[in-house]
């Protein structure tokens, strides 16, 4: 038997949380938005080479091949990747949610996911419970070993609460010091749902800031890296976005240094409301 090579790593894996089903996701994992298959699959290989190990794509991606191509040939066990993705509005309904998880399963050419998210609420269209019901199957079925949603508000989660079984174990949000969503983010920690932040850095927004500039300065670290630690130390789950090895591993090595509370007074400061995606009371 032909022994794998070892891959040299520089930065340290991050630490994992807990999920209310007791299963553990890593911190910071690789947001895949944006590059077709192949630059997907090349992200992945370099991610995990780097010591990541959750990566999170979506159907509406359309680069779910690619994700399931870098992890075989990162040659890291199955099980070692915790890998998730998601159902896109299209594909809202019991019977439709069904056939989109097999589509993505076959996409990605994996046996499960670890976690299965519903992209967006769409309440126009109110069909998420629904949806959340086929989730539910697919979790006992075990093709999902957890389910969760995506921009979901706390009428829509206290919607699901009342009329399905089963708890997500996260909400996936847009989140970054512009625009904090603290009431949605308390909400989920109130119920024992964790927070995962999408456009963490406010899609590039952070890096001409004057404040965080000076923080990052002052500890000798990029903007990112500051407002990645500032994600960490408010215990959300965090996937930036990056094609480029060098960008991942400072995104990844922000575990050495902590941010004090003039530091957090300041970034709390920088909320302005504003969104850079859509609202999902009014989105689809």
């Amino acid at each position: 038997m032909q022994n794998r090579p070892q891959t040299m790593r520089t930065t340290p894996r991050p630490p994992v949380l807990i999920q209310n089903d007791g299963l553990p996701i890593p911190q910071i994992g690789l947001g895949i938005y944006g590059p077709d298959d192949n630059g997907a699959a090349d992200a992945v290989v370099n991610a995990l080479e780097t010591g990541y190990r959750s990566i999170d794509t979506a159907a509406f991606y359309l680069n779910e091949a690619g994700v399931g191509e870098g992890l075989r040939r990162s040659g890291i066990p199955r099980e070692e990747v915790h890998v998730t993705t998601k159902v896109w509005g299209e594909d809202h309904g019991y019977n439709e949610a069904m056939a989109a998880f097999d589509r993505s399963l076959s996409s990605l050419a994996l046996e499960y996911v670890d976690l299965y998210l519903i992209h967006w609420p769409l309440p126009a269209k109110d069909r998420y419970v629904e949806t959340w019901r086929a989730l539910e199957r697919i979790l006992s079925d075990g093709r999902a070993k957890s389910i969760g949603v995506s921009n979901f508000q706390p009428h829509h989660l206290e919607r699901l609460f009342a009329e399905t079984d089963v708890r997500p174990v996260v909400n996936q949000i847009e989140l970054h010091p512009g625009f904090q969503n603290e009431a949605v983010r308390k909400f989920n920690a109130q119920q024992g749902i964790l927070t995962q932040a999408w456009s963490p850095l406010g899609r590039g927004r952070v890096f001409e800031n004057a404040d965080l500039i000076r923080i990052a300065q002052k500890h000798q670290r990029t903007v990112a890296q500051i407002v990645i630690r500032w994600h960490i130390e408010l215990g959300n789950v965090v996937i930036p976005k990056s094609i480029t090895p060098e960008r991942m591993k400072e995104n990844l090595n922000v575990f050495d240094f902590t941010l004090d509370e003039e530091d957090h007074t300041v970034i709390r400061s920088l909320e302005t409301g504003k969104r850079t995606g859509d609202d999902p009371d009014f989105f689809g």
